[in-house]
């Protein structure tokens, strides 16, 4: 059971356990953003096992009390912006409870299980509703329950990139020294520079100075000290540019392969709430944009940091009251730079949310081009990729025009600082308090300062997108994966095959349960066929088996072991599916046979080939077994691929064996090869059949009949057409209509 629950006020929850009774049980407590006068306000939800309370006035008005036996009906109702919760009572007025368009989600689990409880039901709602809004800053997520860019802690995140390099030591130390060195050989020149105007072309007056080829001889050394320091500093920058290259590219494989890896490793549950080509951007451009910034922007981001710690050292030792003075426009860039990131973080967090949806649709259009081809809808494809490249070039745009603002800007505050260095600092030289080598050197400070001061007010957005695209992936490698490692696992290499299903009960979506206490003891080696119309829970059912998903309640034990015990790696090993739709890798016929046993010899997979009837198909192509059958296996025929896919099957040699609808999308020829091979491969194995050709499963040990998630009829062949109940029916309607077909033909 899970609760659906909201943190109350002290005086609400004292006046709910007033009213409550000992042995009534709080189930669901939830608050709405609207008064009962549709104005926003707050209103307070608590159900119980027997009643349910309405504050229409938030904590401070007095209850509502309705009693379950008195609700006619609980449902929800779309309005205008938002919607409402309609609670119908015998012989008194309905209750409503309005709402926004943020909580519809939270307010249908309400009602459902309102209904439950009004119906006698089980109880079970989901708790854990997708979450639209930021917990702590109230803002919308760009991903249904994705990062808040807002709330990235960003030394948090800087600090975990940064623990890739742990394995890279040595290297990250030459960077650190590289850049270091680059830093102090960037602050010498203007040093330099200082002493060639001071004691060379312009000495201050009761200075030493000294003569002709003195001067002359000072002036080479100086120049060769110059040259010297920009030899150093190529070299520096040299040594950096070539280990932050090597190292960003290695530390940005690595969590490229760990979020694959764990993209492998995550449940199909994680899938079902994610379109592809979102994940997929993943691991496309946010890696991506995390290079370029451990390239561009972090060796940098340190190189600076020092450059600003050492200018303002060296500024204040030549002249701390021009130094005050040349600091009064910092203030100004910093703010600017602060107010105008929270702006620019919006164009970007709106710039990867378009770009996740260019992505998502192209990977879309692409992966079922035969159905826009076969369908001549390829203009409408172009015209909705034009509108969402479109609106991603628009967002580029904006982007980019409040970039070049604020550097408009921040270049305008610079100015100010050139200003004041040029009339404070040149009327000091005039006074005779400063030299004009001094001031030079300052000048050259200033301007080295300003750089750094602008580039963090670019990298500030910058980092703002990597490290939104960072916590991106991390928020993937951070996903619990199935069980693999887990060491409480119970090891089964040697399974027997026999299934049972206590009383389970299933729903992808858990407040809507596929199966009703499904029962249903499988024996080693027995062939059930699954029958019943689409929707009843017959793939749900595999799905149990192979522990694609695991069970809400009941128990699903595979030779008297729960599933959720046995080592995963063992209960997949031994389980072979056979799909309505195979699936074929862009390889040749031999590794896509040998795909479920690698390491396989030419032998094993001819005979494997032969045992699923395909070996005569295969040796009839002009490469054989060598054969490419392109993405997805399109260059081989439905029965073709099928067949394929029987043998990558027979290789398995699972123990339990998945048929789900085998033979639905082929001709008749071709399914009688294909029962041919099925019925060598089923033997001695505990196989489940699913069908809608009702014929083909004449030969399973016992038949199934599911309708609304539950076993409603058990036998072979002959005892349910015997019965003349749900089967009987359906395969004297599959009659009628194949009897139609063959008039119509």
């Amino acid at each position: 059971m899970q609760k659906l629950l909201e943190q109350p006020l002290n005086g609400l929850m004292g006046r709910v356990q007033s009213r409550f009774q000992v042995d009534e049980e709080e189930l669901m407590r939830v608050e709405s953003d609207l008064g009962h006068n549709g104005r926003f306000g707050t209103q307070w939800v608590v159900v119980s096992t027997e009643r349910i309370l309405v504050f229409p006035d938030g904590e401070s008005s007095e209850p509502i009390e309705i009693p379950m036996a008195e609700v006619m009906l609980a449902r929800t109702e779309a309005l205008v912006g938002g919607a409402r919760l309609e609670i119908y009572r015998k012989d008194k007025p309905t209750v409503y409870v309005p709402y926004s368009r943020t909580l519809i989600a939270k307010f249908a689990e309400v009602t459902r299980g309102i209904e439950q409880l009004r119906k006698g039901e089980s109880f079970f709602v989901n708790g854990e509703l997708e979450r639209i809004r930021c917990e702590k800053c109230n803002r919308l997520l760009p991903e249904k329950n994705g990062i808040c860019p807002a709330c990235i802690n960003r030394l948090a995140t800087l600090g975990r990139i940064a623990s890739y390099l742990k394995p890279y030591r040595g290297r990250t130390i030459l960077l650190a020294a590289a850049s270091v060195l680059t830093t102090v050989s960037e602050l010498l020149p203007p040093l330099v520079t200082k002493a060639i105007v001071d004691k060379v072309l312009v000495p201050p007056e009761g200075a030493e100075v000294l003569e002709g080829e003195s001067r002359v001889g000072l002036l080479g050394l100086l120049v060769l000290a110059l040259v010297g320091v920009r030899l150093v500093t190529w070299g520096a920058e040299w040594v950096h540019g070539w280990t932050i290259t090597w190292l960003s590219a290695r530390v940005t494989a690595d969590i490229r392969s760990q979020l694959y890896r764990r993209l492998e490793l995550l449940s199909l549950q994680f899938y079902d709430k994610r379109k592809v080509g979102a994940v997929m951007s993943r691991v496309t451009s946010d890696s991506g944009r995390l290079q370029d910034f451990l390239v561009d922007g972090l060796p940098y981001m340190v190189i600076n940091g020092l450059m600003v710690l050492g200018i303002l050292f060296a500024l204040f030792s030549m002249s701390w009251q021009l130094a005050v003075l040349v600091l009064i426009p910092i203030p100004l860039i910093l703010i600017w730079g602060s107010v105008f990131y929270v702006r620019m973080r919006r164009f970007f967090t709106r710039w990867m949310m378009a770009w996740s949806e260019v992505m998502s649709r192209v990977n879309e259009a692409l992966t079922g081009i035969r159905v826009v081809k076969a369908f001549a809808q390829e203009q409408r494809e172009i015209d909705v990729f034009t509108r969402r490249n479109e609106k991603l070039n628009q967002i580029g745009i904006q982007t980019e025009m409040n970039r070049a603002f604020f550097f408009t800007v921040m270049t305008f505050f610079t100015g100010i600082g050139v200003l004041i260095v040029w009339y404070f600092g040149g009327k000091e030289v005039i006074g005779g308090t400063l030299t004009l080598g001094t001031l030079m050197a300052f000048y050259s400070y200033m301007m080295l300062l300003y750089g750094p001061l602008e580039w963090f007010g670019m990298v500030n957005s910058w980092m703002t997108r990597a490290f939104s695209g960072a916590e991106r992936i991390f928020e993937i490698i951070d996903t619990q994966t199935e069980a693999y490692q887990d060491p409480d696992a119970v090891a089964m290499p040697n399974m027997q095959g026999r299934v049972t299903f206590n009383d389970v009960t299933f729903g992808y979506d858990k407040s809507k349960p596929v199966l009703h206490n499904l029962n249903l003891d499988v024996k080693p080696g027995e062939m059930i066929g699954l029958v019943g119309k689409s929707g009843v829970g017959k793939t749900t059912v595999v799905n149990l088996i192979c522990r694609f998903y695991d069970v809400d309640r009941g128990e699903l034990k595979i030779d008297g072991v729960n599933v959720q015990n046995i080592r995963l790696e063992d209960l997949r090993s031994q389980i072979g599916i056979v799909l309505q739709e195979p699936f074929l890798f862009s390889g040749s016929i031999a590794e896509n046979i040998s795909y479920g046993k690698p390491g396989s010899t030419i032998a094993e997979i001819i005979k494997a080939a032969k045992a699923a009837n395909a070996h005569d198909f295969i040796v009839s192509k002009p490469d054989g077994y060598d054969t490419v059958v392109g993405e997805r296996g399109q260059t081989l025929s439905g029965g073709e691929r099928q067949r394929v896919s029987l043998a990558r099957a027979v290789l398995h040699n699972p123990r339990i064996l998945i048929l789900d609808e085998a033979t639905s999308s082929v001709d008749v020829q071709t399914e009688a090869k294909i029962q041919e091979a099925i019925a060598s491969l089923i033997e001695g194995r505990t196989t489940f059949a699913i069908a809608h050709r009702l014929s083909t499963l004449r030969n399973a040990d016992r038949l199934a009949i599911l309708d609304a998630g539950q076993i409603v009829e058990m036998g072979t062949h002959q005892e349910l057409m015997e019965r003349g109940g749900v089967f009987a029916n359906l395969v004297k309607l599959q009659k009628e209509a194949s009897e139609i077909i063959a008039i119509q033909e």
